[in-house]
């Protein structure tokens, strides 16, 4: 089995897996009891904390745990915005794009539908090859901005924003910022403190950590506001027993990420160049999202369009085969809707249902691109033809039942 599919999950490395399990023997106590056991198990949280830390360029107290980035998303923006009704009072009005994740559109969608005529939402204008502009975000802010929401790296396209500049702007307004830094982590380099936002979110099982477990980043003087009531975990902001060993594999993954960072980039960026020349070889082929310089787009990242050939059995075809790929987010995959991302480049509901989302891991190799090039351009050459034998029997069949036009 080949396995491209990294942008939706990435396996476990073998050293989380063995941290993982040694942790669930070793730390048997609940983090918050005071007694020996409990003690040992909230070492192990705080030490797990420090490299999740050390990997965002953060302060251990700033790393808030989660069930993944969906929880994080949700009580990032959500948690932010409930403080934000405190503390900036009059202030009702979001901006975003129309890149983010599901996680981040449901967030938002669950603030201003809960909430009717209390919150307005500004969402971007998106450039052909999925720019956002300074100039636009400057335009939407106002006085009474009181969140931005907009993505390091997108899950899909791969293209990574200048969020920095976009922290500026809102900043200047008074308005906070966060950023779902879920595909940037481990791939590119990260310093949350130097990047100006007020909240980030990233989660373990994009860096080779287990699933189930995530962090928000929260600066230190934020109002962060807990979605949910019951206890004093994680400084009040997200109540629950902490996932002890789930936490520890966490670390571990962010501690292996941070130390190889350098190496995976330059690893990942030769596989990503290797894929883009053989993508040319299939004809028709469009790479999408492609930034004009290697910082702007994720280095194991590629969306490409088959003209005439459904992303959804093109990928079909690559599984009969042993090779595992995506048509999107993992998070919206069994939907038969076009990609809200795709769409919003301006590819229209056909062109959008043709992507085709090859995401690269640690996993990764260069017989594993070699092996996609062998039975790539057959299988879109087949779905070529089965769609083009399909949509003429479609015609010729309606031409029928509905007789000649006189």
């Amino acid at each position: 089995m080949i396995y491209l599919d990294h942008n939706a999950t990435t396996p476990v490395r073998p050293e989380v897996a063995e941290a993982i399990g040694r942790a669930t023997l070793e730390y048997p106590g609940n983090p918050s009891s005071v007694h020996a056991w409990g003690r040992r198990a909230r070492d192990a949280v705080e030490q797990a904390r420090a490299q999740v830390a050390e990997l965002l360029g953060a302060m251990p107290e700033e790393v808030v745990f989660t069930s993944g980035g969906t929880e994080g998303d949700n009580l990032a923006i959500r948690g932010l915005c409930l403080g934000a009704s405190v503390r900036l009072g009059k202030r009702n009005h979001l901006v975003t794009s129309p890149l983010e994740h599901p996680a981040v559109a449901g967030a938002l969608e669950a603030i201003t539908q809960g909430q009717p005529g209390r919150w307005t939402l500004t969402t971007l204008p998106v450039g052909p090859n999925g720019a956002l502009e300074l100039v636009d975000l400057a335009s939407a802010l106002r006085d009474e901005t009181a969140l931005v929401t907009l993505a390091l790296a997108n899950h899909e396209i791969g293209t990574v924003y200048p969020v920095a500049r976009f922290a500026e702007l809102a900043r200047a307004r008074g308005a906070l910022i966060h950023t779902d830094a879920v595909q940037a982590a481990g791939k590119i380099p990260l310093d949350l403190s130097a990047l100006g936002v007020d909240a980030a979110t990233i989660s373990a099982h994009k860096i080779g950590g287990p699933k189930g477990v995530g962090a928000v980043f929260v600066r230190r003087g934020v109002d962060l506001q807990p979605l949910v009531a019951g206890g004093h975990q994680e400084r009040e902001r997200r109540p629950g027993t902490e996932n002890v060993a789930g936490i520890v594999g966490f670390g571990v993954a962010c501690s292996l990420a941070h130390r190889r960072l350098r190496d995976t980039n330059q690893h990942f960026e030769r596989l990503r160049q290797e894929l883009v020349v053989m993508l040319g070889r299939v004809p028709g082929a469009r790479v999408l999202g492609a930034g004009e310089s290697r910082a702007e787009r994720l280095p194991n990242t590629v969306t490409v369009l088959f003209p005439g050939a459904p992303g959804q059995l093109v990928a079909i075809g690559l599984d009969l085969d042993g090779i595992c790929v995506s048509t999107g987010a993992a998070c919206t995959s069994g939907s038969l809707r076009p990609s809200p991302v795709l769409r919003a480049l301006g590819l229209d509901p056909t062109q959008a249902s043709e992507g085709v989302r090859i995401s690269l891991g640690w996993t990764t190799t260069s017989e594993d691109i070699d092996a996609l090039g062998q039975v790539l351009p057959e299988i879109v050459a087949r779905v070529r033809a089965a769609t083009t034998t399909t949509a003429t029997a479609t015609a010729t069949a309606t031409t029928t039942m509905e007789g000649p036009a006189w």
